[in-house]
């Protein structure tokens, strides 16, 4: 089909959990206190994301101590360094994929990788499966299937922004085509094709705190199966993530409101 995501998003339950978080992202965004604070809001949505991403890697530290500047990690100042530059990466996120990725990578895997794996893509197995996912595909099978990925990337498609983002994420997760840091390097993806594809244009929804609420894993796994049911359940997963953002950034905004 020229537009494979169209089968994905009519999927059972997908329309309706897209149409779901589409409206939860269209209220925020009618928040009084967005009016002269989004900067504000964006950049605390930001460090809370990057937080979530780097617990979702398995390092899991206080908010507090990430705006003291207290954590030393290498995981976690990777997920920081990589939830910066994605204000930078949006214009290039359509045309050039595959360097944006790099990009993202070698802010995500420094301290993590020796430096002359970092940016470019695994050569040998994946040694990293911190979900528990199973074996990834080869590195050949893997090149193949992330130049598939950056066609519907950089291609044209009717399907809603968040069912691309999901499958960008999905694909990312489980190929694994580093071979370590690629959590991070989905998640930052994720985000930036909510952006850049509309969704969240304003950057305001720390998506990655939404998917750390729910079970990950068992998502990815889901979607592994490659079935038109597994599929579903992650892009629906990843529609809940959303909603939940959302409900983050409300409570940023309700703050700052009372401040």
């Amino acid at each position: 089909m020229s537009d494979p995501l169209a089968v994905i998003a009519g999927l059972p339950g997908v329309p309706e959990a897209v149409e779901e978080a589409r409206e939860a992202v269209d209220r925020l965004y009618r928040h009084r206190v967005l009016r002269r604070r989004s900067p504000e809001v964006s950049a605390e949505a930001a460090l809370r994301g990057a937080r979530a991403s780097a617990a979702l890697a398995g390092e899991d530290v206080p908010l507090d101590a990430l705006r003291r500047g207290e954590v030393s990690s290498p995981v976690v100042q990777g997920a920081l360094r990589a939830s910066a530059e994605l204000g930078r990466l949006g214009s290039t996120w359509r045309s050039t994929p595959r360097q944006v990725l790099a990009r993202v990578h070698t802010l995500a895997a420094v301290g993590l990788a020796d430096e002359a794996d970092i940016g470019r893509p695994r050569t040998g197995a994946a040694a990293a499966d911190p979900l528990a996912l199973g074996p990834a595909p080869t590195a050949e099978q893997t090149a193949a299937r992330m130049d598939a990925l950056f066609t519907l990337v950089t291609g044209q498609t009717k399907a809603p922004a968040l069912v691309l983002a999901a499958v960008v994420h999905a694909e990312l997760a489980v190929l694994r085509p580093f071979g370590i840091a690629d959590g991070v390097v989905a998640r930052a993806a994720e985000r930036l094709t909510l952006v850049e594809y509309g969704l969240d244009p304003k950057s305001l929804v720390p998506v990655e705190v939404g998917h750390l609420e729910l079970p990950y894993a068992e998502g990815l796994r889901a979607y592994l199966q490659g079935t038109g049911e597994g599929v579903a359940a992650w892009v629906r997963q990843c529609a809940s993530a959303v909603t939940l953002g959302v409900r983050e950034t409300t409570a940023i905004c309700e703050a700052m409101q009372r401040a």
